[in-house]
């Protein structure tokens, strides 16, 4: 079977690694996998294709725009495939009810772009499904969870790039800012002194988007690049998604946060298993049940609420034993 996957690709952010790891695997089962789209030199390794009388499906993957394709080439694509060949994957919750948390974070601004998203997406097929183990909102979607391990992806301990950080958090300042700076920066202000270099790699945590509001709502992006310098944060640039795992693994401890609303909707991301396929501890700003229906019982030792400076130091204090426990969640 060929697969055509519509979406939004983008190097350094979004799904692209998910589709990659897709590509990756199809071939040992029979299948092709391409992404709707001219190739791009560099990513010489995703495959892309105008050809859409060449699949047999296609999977249209929604994150928090609603992207489409030329019109003229849109129309090709709905006539090759009848409503029954066509998946929607809805990775951000946008086929839901409108879900706000604490007036910061939300699906939709309101009840007038729901029904743009719903009538667009009812439009498109029948078959939707959400990044999730939990059974979704919305009784017409379905469970799926689209990410998952590939211990092919693991990096070797004996291979791993040499440690430059004790802390790290990879990952974009989008709907961040406030569990940051109410939780970690607090935490971090307690022990600067006792830990090595700390780091967030990814866009937007030092400036807002170039793009100004068209980029999304302003409160997405907050941050207080300020009190970053001041604890001797360092914010290096975003990387390509097939270097996240590695630049994982150039920390002791990654730390994982999720934003507020895909928390609520208890949504997988691929960074929930990015940061165990690297050679790292990984921390996990998750509610303690959630992460255990993901990873199983041992996670809930790798959960990082409550007394955050503490259990830092003791992860950066006893890595062995943080270590046993990573392996038994992979």
């Amino acid at each position: 079977m060929n697969i055509l996957f519509v979406m939004k690709h983008r190097e350094s952010a979004g799904n692209t690694h998910a589709v990659a790891n897709y590509m990756r695997v199809a071939p040992k089962f029979g299948h092709s996998v391409a992404i709707y789209g001219k190739p791009i030199w560099y990513v010489p390794e995703l495959e892309f294709s105008l050809d859409i009388r060449s699949f047999d499906r296609v999977v249209y993957v929604y994150e928090s725009e609603l992207y489409r394709i030329e019109p003229m080439q849109e129309a090709v694509v709905l006539a090759q495939f009848p409503r029954q060949r066509r998946l929607i994957v809805d990775t951000d919750g946008m086929y839901n009810p409108v879900v706000s948390i604490d007036g910061y974070d939300f699906n939709h601004r309101d009840e007038a772009e729901r029904a743009q998203w719903i009538q667009h997406i009812d439009a498109l097929g029948d078959r939707i499904m959400q990044p999730s183990i939990a059974r979704p909102i919305d009784a017409r979607a379905r469970a799926l969870t689209f990410y998952g391990y590939n211990p092919a992806l693991r990096v070797d301990p004996s291979a791993a790039p040499t440690k430059q950080y004790d802390i790290l958090h990879v990952g974009h300042n989008w709907w961040r800012w406030r569990q940051v700076s109410a939780e970690l920066l607090p935490a971090f202000a307690q022990i600067r002194d006792q830990v090595g270099e700390i780091a967030f790699i990814g866009l937007w945590w030092d400036q807002p988007p170039a793009e100004g509001p068209s980029a999304g709502p302003e409160e997405a992006f907050r941050s207080d690049p300020e009190a970053l310098r001041q604890l001797r944060i360092q914010t290096p640039k975003a990387v390509m998604y097939h270097d996240v795992v590695r630049t994982m693994s150039t920390a002791r401890i990654n730390i994982l946060t999720q934003r507020p609303v895909l928390l609520r909707l208890k949504h997988l991301t691929l960074k929930y298993f990015e940061i165990f396929c690297a050679d790292t501890i990984p921390l996990l700003m998750l509610d303690a049940d959630h992460a255990e229906d993901v990873y199983g019982p041992a996670s809930r030792e790798l959960i990082l609420s409550g007394q955050v400076a503490e259990k830092l130091l003791d992860a950066l204090h006893r890595p062995d034993h943080y270590r046993g426990v990573v392996e038994d969640v992979r």
